[in-house]
């Protein structure tokens, strides 16, 4: 029996789009992205559009909704050309649900999630301490996708340092059980990565 499928044009509505979006493409890594304004601001919000480009260089991107005014985070990494992102874990989930609020301008989320900012080596944008693995990133690029209501700004960057927690790695391997990272569903759903099964990649 073959199952009947609903067929959406996209055209037709924005916000069903969005639904549709959130609740097929699950679970969703979350990049904790933290920043620094010009004038030296801190800044820390969570992004669920986020994923790994390639490995030699590294590069991962995030995409952050379009805003009049821009968001602080989209705001800090066209002024600095800099962020870093940071990994959520089952420890700091609630924190990391504290920056997701929409703050007035020059509100630090740090200050907001009791969450502590500590210096990077190479980028001016600070790490959290609290996270297990921080990623030191130059923007190479920035594609502005869409000024819709529900558009959105692609933003690429160059891993240019990685710190990871020694307690959750062995030969560059991270452990998913010492790492414990959540993932983003659809609407106010989070998932944890404890229930894996393991499949071997054919031989060809």
């Amino acid at each position: 029996m073959v199952n009947k499928k609903l067929v959406v044009d996209p055209a037709e509505s924005a916000a069903n789009n969005y639904k549709l979006l959130i609740g097929s493409i699950v679970p969703r890594p979350i990049a904790f992205v933290s920043t620094v304004s010009p004038a030296g601001a801190y800044n820390l919000a969570p992004f669920s559009f986020f994923n790994a480009v390639c490995a030699e260089p590294p590069v991962i991107t995030f995409a952050a909704g379009y805003r009049e005014p821009s968001k602080d985070t989209l705001a800090n990494v066209r002024a600095t050309g800099e962020f870093v992102v940071n990994i959520v874990t089952e420890e700091i989930a609630e924190r990391m649900n504290l920056c997701s609020g929409e703050y007035p301008a020059g509100v630090s989320e740090f200050e907001v999630s009791g969450l502590t900012p500590i210096a990077s080596g190479l980028v001016r944008a600070p790490r959290v301490l609290e996270s297990p693995i921080n990623m030191e990133c130059r923007a190479l690029q920035i594609l502005d996708i869409s000024t819709r209501p529900r558009g959105g700004s692609l933003v690429v960057g160059e891993v240019l340092r990685f710190h990871i927690d020694e307690a959750i790695a062995s030969n560059f391997r991270i452990d998913p059980d010492r790492l414990r990272a959540v993932g983003r569903m659809g609407g106010d759903q989070y998932t944890r990565t404890r229930d894996r099964f393991q499949m071997i990649r054919p031989q060809v």
